[in-house]
């Protein structure tokens, strides 16, 4: 009633409630100066809410800019990291370029000293690894892929070298025994170590001379071989030592022909007038090379998962992929790098098995074993003989033996295995055909190697693929293969008591005993009548 006569205000006029007009008389905000210019028809203003959340346009949502104005938080330190990285980048690319240009523009060109003191040798190195330009794709760059492969190998390294997971079994040292060999003297100076086993060599019936596989010794022969048995089928066990390896000097310039005539003057000295000669593994490329060079002192072969060359020239392209697809990639790369770059091994092989301490077999050979393999590998009285035969076959400490082992298995030999194949090698027609017809001389003769050849091979065998006895039964018809089903690389020749009978008794046949050697005879010479005194010795 008080109220009644006065005038009512502006604000009450038009409906506005008393706190907007409280607002009027003072300064505006930038975010209302900004509403302000904003030229919309479409604003609506609501009794109820009478602040800027209330404004409503299509064009300009005044309300959204603003909450995200409010909301905006400062920049994290992780995308503050991010953009540091991002910059330090781009500077270093810039550098990069910078460094690259000056180099082409003052080291590499065709006056500087550098380049004319690095082109040839660089040439050199560029002819020996373009081979490897055949494994690129054809569309491929050998100058762009090659640095972008280098690196990817880098760091693939850097990365297995970091998170590589230690075993922390002890792993046994290197012991080194006092000598035990016997020795003969070779007519260039050097010494050759060798043992015996079996019958005496004046009771022995068979002389069996055995040559080591890579990474052995002379103490390896027949692996657990009774010498009873041997004994049992007469036999003379003979094992020697590979120059270099165990108590045999090395060879300054060692072949398989060498390595035959070293055996040739081993069975001279020991006085053995024909032999059996046994080949295990890639100890068979020796045996191979004795039936090639000294065939007539050999009575027999005896191979057992033989290793032949898989680069021999008579092996087809099918063959050749059947060994190289068996075979684990470090194995392939210790072939590649023997072809091409054997120096490298040197470094691999003081870091395995020239480290000093003993390693698992797989690892050391590069190799994959099959489940029977696994099984034997595993056995105490495996390891025991194993870690003895590496340490002997070690004992001198040099890596140039393993190397040169290495390279002769893979290199070109001189022979194939075709080479050794039993034919008819009959003369030409001429003049000298018709001196021999008058000298009733045979017109034709058998070349090769004519004595029997027994092969053991196992079926599931990984190191030395049935592919290879398959290469040489197909060349060499008349060799005796004995295929051994579920047997593997080891499984048959280590510590095997039946598997060894078998092999004699196939061999020799029935077991004989020694020579007996009988006492003086009294035989009556035809002139004097004079007594001389004999005895029988064996073959």
């Amino acid at each position: 009633m008080e109220d009644a006569g006065r005038s009512k205000s502006w604000a009450e006029d038009v409906g506005r409630p008393k706190p907007w007009t409280e607002d009027v008389g003072r300064s505006k905000s930038w975010t209302e100066e900004l509403a302000s210019l904003v030229e919309d028809t479409g604003i609506r203003y609501t009794g109820d809410d009478h602040t800027l959340s209330s404004l409503s346009t299509p064009s300009f949502d005044l309300k959204t800019a603003l909450e995200e104005e409010k909301v905006e938080s400062p920049e994290s330190f992780k995308d503050q990291m991010k953009g540091f990285a991002k910059a330090w980048g781009e500077i270093v690319v810039e550098l990069g370029k910078g460094c690259k240009d000056v180099i082409v523009q003052s080291v590499l060109t065709d006056d500087s000293y550098i380049v004319k003191k690095v082109r040839g040798p660089c040439k050199v190195v560029a002819g020996n690894l373009s081979v490897l330009n055949e494994f690129l794709p054809e569309d491929r760059d050998p100058v762009l892929a090659w640095p972008v492969i280098l690196s990817v190998l880098l760091v693939t390294v850097s990365v297995l070298c970091v998170n590589i997971k230690h075993d922390n079994t002890p792993i046994p040292p290197v012991q080194v025994h006092a000598p035990s060999a016997r020795r003969i003297l070779l007519p260039d100076g050097r010494n050759m170590s060798y043992h015996e086993q079996g019958a005496s060599a004046d009771k022995a019936r068979y002389s069996l001379v055995a040559a080591h596989s890579f990474l052995s010794s002379r103490l390896a022969g027949i692996p657990g071989i009774k010498l009873s048995l041997l004994e049992e089928f007469g036999v003379r066990l003979v094992t020697y030592d590979l120059p270099g390896f165990g108590e045999s000097d090395p060879h300054p310039n060692r072949t398989l022909q060498s390595s035959a005539m070293d055996l040739l003057c081993l069975t001279e000295a020991l006085k053995v007038d024909k032999f059996w000669i046994l080949g295990y593994s890639t100890g068979a490329m020796h045996a191979w090379a004795a039936l090639k060079y000294i065939p007539g002192k050999i009575a027999g072969a005896v191979m057992f998962a033989p290793m032949v060359n898989p680069h021999d020239r008579g092996m087809t392209k099918e063959e050749k992929l059947g060994i190289w697809e068996k075979w684990t990639r470090k194995r392939k790369l210790n072939c590649y790098l023997a072809r091409r770059f054997p120096r490298i091994l040197r470094f691999f092989y003081r870091r395995t098995f020239l480290s000093g301490k003993h390693g698992p077999i797989d690892k050391w050979l590069s190799i994959s074993l099959a489940e029977q393999d696994k099984v034997v590998t595993e056995d105490p009285l495996f390891k025991k003989f194993w870690q003895r035969d590496v340490e002997e076959s070690i004992r001198q400490g040099i890596v140039k033996p393993f190397v040169e082992e290495t390279i002769l298995q893979v290199s070109n030999w001189p022979f194939s295995i075709t080479d050794l194949q039993v034919q008819k090698k009959c003369p030409e027609k001429g003049l000298f055909h018709w001196f021999k017809f008058m000298s009733d001389e045979p017109e034709c003769e058998l070349i090769g190697f004519l004595a029997p050849i027994h092969i053991w091979q196992g079926m599931e065998d990984l190191v030395v693929p049935p592919v290879m006895t398959d290469y040489v039964t197909r060349v060499l018809p008349n060799a005796v293969v004995h295929k051994l089903p579920n047997q593997g690389h080891f499984s048959y020749w280590y510590f095997c008591d039946e598997c060894h009978r078998e092999i004699l008794s196939t061999i020799f046949g029935e077991p004989q005993g020694p020579v007996e050697i009988h006492g003086q005879d009294q035989i009556e010479d035809d002139d004097g009548g004079q007594s001389e005194t004999s005895s029988m010795l064996p073959n």
